[in-house]
């Protein structure tokens, strides 16, 4: 739970100082929309999240799996765009008001003022600089920083209660205030919950508490497959985090609208960007503040640490299994500085203000969310199960309307995150493209009729015929026609054993196989099959496999095919069929360099 908390519970170094911002006096009332929506909302989405994806794939996993094929994926690339922008903007939000605790501590040196930018970007290199050298023992840290953070606010908010039990007349005076400003209770509520959309960074934890799953043990008799006590753990996890959350955001919102002056929320006030700080060292001394803020400091630069470890985790995942991603993507360190980089950017663009940041911050976090509760709306009605259906598509309309108002309201948001999925595409187009010709097989295995065929022509002939034919009717004839042009275009002698060999294409947009090759006869002909997403990619994978296991080269024999080259070259790479023919011979020459290893492609 504290391992999500740097991520979830560092949000009380902000929140209530933006809900006081974007509120006003309604701060408490709108906070309390925003514990509704998480309790009745969100907890149930991600409670299903954890269920169907217990592996810490999270909302974006199910969704893949929902919609197969290019719409999937590309939906997928759309979402990595928006947690990209949840996540970078987690990283240089919270340095942002990590250096705001920083520079507003009376201890610190006044040259320091006017310096907010220096010292964010300081803040975010040590973070690359962390991950650069390794990072571990992440969750040890996590618990000591969460623990001190979370009691040293339980004591801001208690003595804040308390100053409140000692003056009630602030009570009255914001009663008096909210009933001259709103009129009616039915008013005030109506403002907050059209003010609610900016007060969404308090739902940031939720997708972070299902990347964890896999540090949660279990109980014994969990399998990989039925993960029983991992996700029972999860749930309660993300409860706990939901409640505690809650409880602490309530408390704080009504302790600084109650003990704050308004002004002192805005840009340059005291309180802008940290509200509670304000109390902390107002209420219980300078020492206790300075405290205070360094724990605040800690948590949020470790906030921007959970995040990294977020896009570590996510953007491998996805990317070189799509074949959109280069090779060193796999690798931490290079993407570090790439995301450094990129951190480095977004700091500089918003000048490291915590209030302009935020509505990027919460159009990443909406969407995520919003993706989550369509997921388990669609996944609940695959499994027919329509009232549970018809309850998560309430919630998801929710989200969607609440997405929606932001995205009117902050257009940053959307702007930043159509940035992170333009570069996204962009970059996943300029990786598939070159990498689709790679072999793109992670296995090949013959069963034990395809294994004799093989074996058989290398033992009593010494050569192995290839021709490969597109799945048809299957009918005799079919298979004598095929032959009889392969014999007259490409010069087959007669008396020369062939073996057929049909690939069956499956989801075009899924990179890598596991080939399995099946023999069987049919009319007297020798049929090799195997089920792949890319017709010349498993030829040649299957024609070098037979090199191997036979030690002789192989032959493959070729008819060209009709159309224009540079629409086959498309429809290979999107459909994965097209020219067939000198794709096969391309990827087998890349991946054997020695010509005499290589089977030799034949086109007539």
């Amino acid at each position: 739970m504290c391992l999500t908390g740097v991520d979830y519970f560092s949000t009380l170094g902000y929140q209530p100082a933006i809900a006081a911002l974007a509120a006003g006096l309604l701060s408490p009332i709108a906070t309390l929309v925003l514990i509704l929506v998480t309790l009745l909302g969100a907890l149930p989405v991600y409670r299903r999240v954890a269920k169907e994806s217990p592996h810490g794939e999270g909302s974006i996993a199910m969704l893949e799996r929902l919609l197969p094929w290019w719409g999937g994926k590309l939906l997928v690339l759309v979402l990595l765009g928006f947690a990209a922008t949840d996540f970078m903007i987690t990283i240089t939000l919270s340095a942002a008001d990590a250096t705001a605790h920083i520079v507003e501590n009376p201890f610190a040196p006044d040259e320091w003022e006017g310096m907010e930018i220096p010292i964010t970007l300081f803040l975010v290199a040590l973070l690359g600089a962390v991950f650069l050298k390794g990072f571990r023992g992440a969750i040890s840290i996590a618990v000591a920083l969460v623990g001190v953070f979370l009691a040293l606010n339980a004591v801001v908010v208690l003595v804040s209660f308390a100053e409140v039990a000692a003056h009630p007349e602030v009570v009255g005076d914001w009663t008096a205030a909210l009933t001259t400003a709103h009129g009616s209770p039915l008013a005030a509520i109506a403002v907050a919950l059209l003010v609610f959309p900016q007060l969404a960074l308090g739902l940031s934890g939720f997708e972070t508490g299902v990347a964890v799953m896999p540090q949660i043990r279990g109980i014994r008799g969990d399998t990989e497959a039925r993960p029983v006590g991992r996700i029972r753990g999860a749930r309660k996890l993300l409860t706990a985090a939901a409640l505690t959350i809650s409880a602490f955001l309530l408390g704080s919102s009504v302790v600084t609208t109650l003990l704050i002056p308004q002004e002192e929320f805005a840009p340059g006030g005291s309180a802008n960007g940290r509200a509670l700080a304000y109390l902390a060292h107002g209420l219980l001394g300078e020492g206790f503040g300075t405290a205070y803020d360094i724990a605040t400091v800690l948590i949020l630069w470790f906030a921007g640490a959970s995040a990294m470890a977020g896009l570590l985790n996510l953007v491998p995942r996805y990317l070189p299994r799509y074949g959109m991603a280069p090779r060193w993507a796999a690798a931490t360190r290079p993407l570090v500085i790439v995301f450094t980089a990129i951190a480095f950017a977004v700091t500089l663009a918003f000048e490291a203000d915590v209030d302009a940041q935020s509505g990027a911050y919460a159009t990443g976090v909406l969407v995520l969310i919003t993706s989550a509760s369509i997921a388990v709306a669609l996944s609940a009605r695959r499994r027919r199960h329509p009232r549970a259906a018809a309850g998560y598509a309430v919630i998801a309309a929710v989200f969607l309307a609440t997405t929606a108002v932001n995205v009117v309201e902050r257009p940053d948001g959307v702007k930043i995150a159509a940035l992170f999925i333009l570069g996204i595409v962009t970059v996943s187009v300029l990786s598939r493209i070159p990498r689709s010709f790679q072999l793109r097989a992670r296995s090949v295995v013959f069963d034990e009729a395809a294994l004799a065929f093989v074996r058989h022509d290398a033992e009593h002939h010494g050569a192995i015929r290839v021709v490969p034919k597109e799945p048809g009717s299957g009918t005799a004839a079919e298979f004598a026609d095929k032959l009889r042009n392969e014999r007259r275009f490409n010069g087959i002698p007669r008396s020369a054993q062939v073996v057929f060999l049909q690939v069956i294409l499956g989801d075009s947009s899924d990179f890598e196989d596991d080939l399995v090759v099946r023999g069987e006869e049919h009319a007297g002909h020798r049929i090799l099959s195997v089920h792949a997403t890319s017709v010349p990619n498993a030829i040649a994978a299957v024609l070098l496999a037979i090199r191997d296991e036979t030690g002789v080269v192989p032959d493959v024999y070729f008819e060209w095919s009709e159309g224009n080259p540079a629409s086959n070259m498309l429809r290979f790479l999107v459909f994965g069929t097209g020219e067939i023919a000198p794709v096969t011979r391309e990827v087998l020459r890349r991946v054997e360099p020695k010509r005499r290893l290589r089977p030799d492609v034949h086109v007539g």
